[in-house]
């Protein structure tokens, strides 16, 4: 009769204490199963290598089963170097390509810079230089500094579009004001373009219920004002408002006037004229309760001098979009006496310059 035969009770606690650490084992091997499949490569050191090699060895072949980090041929490796004694000399190797020197980055940045070429395109030109670098490595100096490894392939890139256009770009949009009349409270809409490269604005009018045929009208006299200012216009952007008609964007294309109808729901494609609006509302219309159409027309029309005169712009590097010439920047500053101030609208709207001499 066998030892366990003999002692049940002992027996049954073998059983439960085998059977607990064959779980214990099974949940470990599915956490590191996990682990292994969410982190990168593990390089282990030659200590690290050596006790692994101890601790598994005597298991022989049943290794297999519960290695993770390494393959199985690989742990044979370890075993013949730890029993050879050239573990130690087995230096781990750095992951990946070596880098590359700062010179060719910086050459590589400056071609990217000053040509706008993809990783490709540079890894031409580098190579006609005699200098050979993988097209994944230029690719990642690319990303890491800001730059998009394919510039050219880039499917709808508004900002580029943008600074390409900048100078013969226009945009309108609508704004609304709620103005007190006789009759009560009214809606008006204002219709208005900017120029993206100065800032400049154009109110066109504003109406408590703009039909096409008034938005059309509104198109006609700006292209006269354009013709009349010898102005040239290569873009037109607006959104997807119902009162844009067909009949609109045909008076702007028979002038050869590109008119881009932007997506749905996209204001971020329209940033130049929804900051106007932002602009106009918190320094301007929502100061007021506005009494009838003709005082919101003085409204607009003294904001829109102001802004397109005196106020600086952040968006052209804080200059004015009028012919005020700054004095240079070595010039003494004024004593507060010399400085005089002009205002509008009770003191809303603010111009400070220096006193004539």
């Amino acid at each position: 009769m066998s030892f366990f035969a003999r002692n049940p009770l002992l027996a049954f606690l073998v059983y439960v204490t085998h059977s607990a650490l064959l779980r214990q084992i099974a949940y470990l091997k599915e956490e590191n199963r996990i682990l292994r499949s969410r982190s990168k490569t593990i390089q282990t050191t030659p200590a690290e290598r050596s006790v692994l090699v101890r601790l598994g060895a005597p298991l022989g072949s049943s290794i297999r089963k519960i290695l993770g980090i390494v393959h199985y041929k690989t742990f044979l490796q370890w075993v013949r170097r730890e029993r050879d004694g050239t573990n130690v000399k087995a230096a781990p190797r750095k992951p990946g390509r070596p880098s590359i020197s700062p010179d060719v980055t910086a050459l590589i940045l400056r071609m990217a810079k000053e040509n706008a070429w993809g990783y490709a395109r540079i890894g031409g030109e580098l190579k006609k230089l005699g200098i050979i670098v993988a097209n994944n490595t230029i690719k990642k100096t690319l990303i890491i500094n800001g730059f998009h490894p394919s510039p050219w392939r880039i499917k709808g890139d508004w900002d580029r579009f943008i600074g390409l256009h900048m100078e013969t770009l226009w945009s309108c949009d609508f704004f609304c004001k709620d103005i007190w009349t006789a009759s009560g409270k009214v809606t008006f809409y204002v219709l208005f373009f900017i120029h993206v490269g100065t800032r400049r604005v154009h109110i066109a009018g504003a109406i408590c219920n703009p039909t096409g045929p008034w938005v059309e009208q509104q198109a006609r006299n700006l292209v006269m004002d354009l013709q009349d200012l010898g102005e040239k216009v290569s873009y037109l952007l607006r959104d997807g408002d119902t009162k844009f008609t067909q009949a609109f964007d045909e008076i702007f294309r028979s002038e050869g006037i590109k008119v881009k109808r932007l997506l749905r729901e996209s204001p971020n494609l329209n940033a130049f004229a929804e900051r106007f609006v932002q602009t106009i509302k918190n320094e301007c219309l929502r100061h007021f309760v506005v009494f009838g159409e003709r005082h919101l027309e003085f409204l607009l029309r003294e904001f829109t001098s102001h802004y397109n005169t005196v106020r600086p712009h952040q968006g052209i590097a804080n200059r004015t979009i009028g012919n005020i010439i700054p004095l240079p920047t070595q010039a003494a500053p004024p004593r507060p006496e010399e400085v005089q101030c002009s205002s509008k609208l009770g003191g809303l709207l603010r111009h400070y310059s220096r006193k004539a001499a």
